[in-house]
C-alpha cells in the first residue's frame, strides 16, 4: 500500500498516465500509430514525428522551467525564436554558405535577449512578467526588421540539415533536443546550480543573506532561456526552410509554461522537474497530433488542448490527488473503513 500511495504522489506519475492516455487514444483511432517503418535509412511514423515536432517545444521548455524554477517567468521566448531565426537568415541570404555564422548569430541575439531580460529581472527589480512581456512584443517588431516584413527562404543545406536532416535514421532535431536535455540535467545534479536555483525560488531573501549571490544566479537563468529559445528557433526555420518574423514562435510561451506546469513544477518557485518537462512538452505535441488525427476541426484545436490541460492541471493538485488516492485505495480494499474526508497521511 505504501509503494502505491508513493507512486500516485510522484511528480511523474500523472504527466505520464496523461501521455499514455493520448496514446492509447490514437491507438484506438488508428491501430498502426505506434508503427515506425525505415525508409531511405531513415526513421519514419507517427512517434518520430511527433519527437521531431516538439523538439523545439522540448528544448524551449527547459529554459523556462529553470527561470520559473526561481519564482520567474518568460513570456518573451516566441519572440527570441522568431529573432534567431530571422537573423540566420539574413546572414544566409547574403552568403548561403557561411552556415555556422548564421548559426552563431541566432544564437548571439537569443543570449543578448536573455541578458536583456535578466538586466531588467535581476538588477533593475523589474517584474518578470512586465520585462519579458517589454521584449514579447518588440522581439516581434525587430524580427520584422531583420526579414523586412518577408518570409525570407532558406536554402543552405548545412542549416537545413539541423531541423530536417538526419542522423543514425533519427532526425537531427531530436538529438539536439536529448543533448541539451542531458547538458541541462547535468548542470542541474552535478554542480551546485540546481540547489541554488531551487533556495532562490524557496526564499530568495534566505538565500541572500546567507551570502549567494542570487541576482547573478536570476541573471544567468534568462540568459539560459534566451539561449534554449535560440536553439529552438534555429530548429524550427531549418524545419520550415524559412523565417516568418511575424509567426515564427507564435504561442511558442504558453506551451512551454503548459509544458512545464504538466511536468509538475511549481509555479511558486522552488520545486522543478526536468524529466517532467520532458514528458509535459511531449503531452502537448501529442495532444496538438491527436486532435489532427481524429478530426477535430483546426478552429477547435485550442479550445480541446485548454480543457485538457485543466483536467490535467486539476487532477494534479494537492486535494484532487489526495481525493483520488483515497478512493483508489478504497476501491482496491485498502483502508476501506477509513472516512474519504479528512487530510491525506
Amino acid at each position: 500500500m505504501k509503494s502505491l500511495k508513493a507512486m500516485l504522489r510522484h511528480s511523474l506519475f500523472w504527466p505520464v498516465i496523461t501521455l499514455v492516455l493520448l496514446i492509447l487514444l490514437d491507438l484506438a483511432h488508428r491501430s498502426n500509430f505506434l508503427a515506425i517503418s525505415i525508409l531511405e535509412g531513415h526513421l519514419f511514423g507517427a512517434p518520430i514525428d511527433i519527437l521531431n515536432r516538439g523538439a523545439p517545444l522540448v528544448i524551449v521548455s527547459l529554459g523556462m522551467t529553470l527561470v520559473i524554477a526561481t519564482k520567474g517567468i518568460d513570456i518573451s521566448v516566441g519572440a527570441i525564436v522568431a529573432i534567431a531565426g530571422a537573423a540566420a537568415a539574413t546572414v544566409l541570404a547574403a552568403d548561403p554558405s557561411q552556415v555556422g555564422t548564421a548559426v552563431l548569430a541566432a544564437l548571439g541575439v537569443g543570449v543578448l535577449a536573455g541578458i536583456w531580460n535578466g538586466l531588467l529581472v535581476a538588477f533593475v527589480g523589474m517584474q518578470p512578467i512586465i520585462a519579458t512581456l517589454i521584449l514579447m512584443v518588440a522581439g516581434r517588431g525587430v524580427a520584422q526588421l531583420l526579414t523586412g516584413g518577408q518570409i525570407i527562404p532558406i536554402d543552405a543545406h548545412g542549416y537545413l540539415v539541423l531541423g530536417d536532416g538526419y542522423l543514425a535514421g533519427v532526425p537531427c532535431s531530436v538529438w539536439i533536443a536529448i543533448g541539451a536535455t542531458a547538458v541541462t540535467a547535468l548542470l542541474m545534479s552535478r554542480t551546485a546550480l540546481g540547489l541554488f536555483i531551487r533556495s532562490i525560488g524557496i526564499n530568495p531573501v534566505a538565500t541572500r543573506l546567507v551570502g549567494l549571490r542570487s541576482n547573478a544566479i536570476v541573471f544567468s537563468v534568462y540568459v539560459f532561456s534566451g539561449l534554449t529559445a535560440a536553439i529552438a528557433g534555429v530548429i524550427a526555420s531549418s524545419n520550415v526552410r524559412s523565417a516568418d518574423g511575424n509567426n515564427a514562435g507564435l504561442l511558442l510561451e504558453l506551451d512551454a509554461i503548459l509544458a512545464v506546469t504538466l511536468g509538475g513544477t511549481s509555479l511558486l518557485g522552488g520545486r522543478f522537474s526536468l524529466a517532467g518537462t520532458v514528458v509535459g512538452a511531449l503531452i502537448i505535441q501529442t495532444l496538438t497530433y491527436t486532435t489532427y488525427s481524429i478530426g477535430v476541426p483546426p478552429e477547435a484545436t485550442l479550445v480541446v488542448k485548454a480543457v485538457v490541460v485543466l483536467l490535467v492541471s486539476v487532477i494534479q493538485s494537492a486535494s484532487a490527488r489526495a481525493l483520488f488516492t483515497r478512493y483508489l485505495l478504497r476501491v482496491i480494499g485498502f483502508g476501506a473503513t477509513r472516512p474519504l474526508t479528512g487530510s491525506a497521511k
